[in-house]
Parts: C-alpha cells; sequence; structure tokens
C-alpha cells in the first residue's frame, strides 16, 4: 500500500523537491542570500514534510485499506465510512453498484425458479404420453419392430430421468430421506427397466451379494445406480455385468463391473466431469457427458465416495463406498 500510495503522489513529492532545489539554487547564485540558513530550511522544510506525508498515508488509505479487505460479497455492512470528497464519489459508487447487482440477481434467481418449475411441470407432463407409447409398444406383434422401438422409448425415458433429477440435485438436501434399502430390490427394479436393451446386446448380470442392506436414501440411491448401469449397458456387447456388495473395514462397497470397451486412462480422471464424453470416441453422439457427473453430485449429498477402474478394451469398474456409521449420522443431522 505505501508504495502505490507513494505512486499515487508522486506529482506531489516532486513539485515539493523542485520547489525546494530551486531555493538551493537561488541561494547559490545570489551570494547575498545565506546558503546555510537556506539549507537549515530546505532540510527542515523536507523534514516537516516527510511527517505530514506520513499521517496524510494514515488517513488517506485507511477506507482503501478496509475497502481491499472486504470480502468478496455483497454484503456493505462492513465497508468502511468515507471522511473525504473522493472517498465519498468512490463509497456511493460502490453502493448503486452493488445494489444493482442485488436487483439483477434476485431477477434472475426468480427468473431461473420459474424455468425450473417450468421444465419439471414439462417433464411431468410428457411422462404421461410416454407411459402410453410404452403400453402400446407392448402390443406390437412383430418382435423386431417391438425392440427397436422399446429401445428408443427408453433413451427418451433415461434421458427425461437425467434431466429431472438434474433440476432438482440443487436443492437435493430438502429431498433426502435415509433408511434401511435393500440392494437386491434396488438393483433388480433397475435392470427391470433396462431389460429389453440388455435382451438386443445380449447382456447377462453375476450377482454376489454379500450385504443385502445399506443405509441411505433409496430414490437418489436409485438414481446413482441407473446412471452407473446405463453407461455399463451402453458400452457392452454380448458379455455379464457383474454385480456385487461386500464390506471392507466397517465399509459396505457396491461394485459394477462391466466387460465393455473401457476407458483410455487420460480420459479417466475427467468421468465425472460436466459434460465430459470421451477423447478417443469423439464422434459419440449418444453420449451426453451429464450421467456420471449428476451421479457423482448426488452422491457427493449422500456422503458416498463413487470411484472408478478402468482400461482401455477391458471394461470398467464402479465403485461405491457407503458412509460410515458416524458419517451417516452427520447425513441426518443435514
Amino acid at each position: 500500500m505505501i508504495k502505490r500510495y507513494m505512486k499515487e503522489r508522486r506529482s506531489w513529492i516532486l513539485f515539493f523537491l523542485f520547489q525546494q532545489l530551486i531555493l538551493l539554487f537561488i541561494a547559490y547564485l545570489d551570494a547575498a542570500i545565506p546558503l546555510s540558513s537556506i539549507s537549515y530550511i530546505v532540510f527542515l522544510s523536507l523534514f516537516l514534510f516527510a511527517f505530514f506525508l506520513f499521517l496524510r498515508y494514515q488517513s488517506e488509505t485507511d477506507f482503501f485499506k478496509q475497502l481491499e479487505e472486504k470480502d468478496h460479497n455483497l454484503d456493505l455492512s462492513n465497508l468502511a465510512a468515507s471522511r473525504t470528497p473522493f472517498e465519498t464519489i468512490v463509497e456511493k459508487s460502490i453502493i448503486e453498484q452493488t445494489e444493482h447487482l442485488k436487483r439483477t440477481a434476485s431477477q434472475n434467481r426468480v427468473q431461473i425458479e420459474q424455468e425450473k418449475d417450468e421444465m419439471l411441470s414439462w417433464i411431468h407432463e410428457v411422462k404421461t404420453p410416454l407411459t402410453a407409447m410404452h403400453l402400446m409398444i407392448q402390443r406390437i406383434e412383430d418382435n423386431s419392430l417391438k425392440t427397436d422401438l422399446t429401445y428408443e422409448w427408453l433413451r427418451i425415458h433415461l434421458l427425461l430421468d437425467q434431466q429431472l433429477h438434474q433440476k432438482r440435485i440443487p436443492f437435493i438436501e430438502n429431498d433426502l430421506f435415509m433408511e434401511v434399502t435393500e440392494l437386491e430390490t434396488l438393483l433388480f427394479s433397475e435392470l427391470k427397466t433396462l431389460q429389453s436393451w440388455c435382451i438386443q446386446k445380449g447382456i447377462g448380470f453375476d450377482f454376489d451379494f454379500q450385504i443385502t442392506r445399506v443405509l441411505s436414501d433409496a430414490k437418489w440411491l436409485a438414481f446413482i445406480i441407473r446412471q452407473i448401469l446405463t453407461n455399463a449397458v451402453k458400452y457392452s456387447y454380448s458379455s455379464d455385468i457383474m454385480i456385487r456388495s461386500y464390506e471392507h473395514e466397517e465399509r459396505t462397497y457396491l461394485e459394477i463391473k462391466d466387460s465393455g470397451r473401457g476407458i483410455d486412462p487420460r480420459d479417466l480422471p475427467r468421468i465425472f466431469d460436466k459434460g465430459f464424453t470421451s477423447t478417443t470416441v469423439h464422434h459419440d453422439q449418444a453420449s451426453t457427458g451429464m450421467g456420471l457427473y449428476l451421479a457423482q453430485k448426488a452422491a457427493d449429498s449422500l456422503h458416498i465416495r463413487i470411484s472408478a477402474e478402468s482400461k482401455l478394451g477391458n471394461g470398467t469398474t464402479i465403485k461405491l463406498a457407503f458412509p460410515l456409521k458416524n458419517e451417516f449420522d452427520h447425513i441426518m443431522g443435514m
């Protein structure tokens, strides 16, 4: 701050020093003026000027120091009071801009809420004809056509479900209900939805449930598993997907392992990033890059650690690590 203050007052300091030099120069040229007396006056003036500069530094920089140290938010309660006309101009400008930003932010929040409510309403309205469409597809006798239509219906259903949960995730804390959840029941329910797709691709499942119950929110856990299973089925062909649960060091784990195309090592750290699809198969139009991102966001709220292991061409393993009892108590206190 001292360096910036000296830079700000540089012209005044240089002008003062120039005046002192002029006095010394005149005393040097004019023999009638005693040089020693002028030198003493100049020295005294420099001392008084330095002392005055120090005092002014304390008073003039106090407002700007507090402004610099102020938190970067819209709270003006800790804004330093102005003491000079120029500080008043700065203070007035900051207050006006802050009030404008608050109004704009408030309007944006209202607009976002309206858009979210409209989107949720639209998704719920679309689900009705989608359910009717599914019932109509079941009555089709042509098995080949029925399989193709069921697959396309399932894609629409999963995308709508993903969009619905994406809008709800910012407010997930208001929707949590922790309870004992049956893993087998939950998994079989999700697999039933994907059944026709799995049959079409020749995909089977192997189960090994050492642990059958977990403490979690059934709805959001189902959403997380749905995203993982969808990816596993999407990138697998004529193979089995292994699903197992077990306990290790008092923590429950759920693993879903496929034998699909796998993930490139350079892509693995980014698979949970929003919008990331792939660098090796970048032309894949079916991938949205949102499934695993949303799964991790939901898992974070449930204190579930989600991780991935994969080798290119050798499948992918997604692991869910459920919270310990003390972590679960923290969730219940939210």
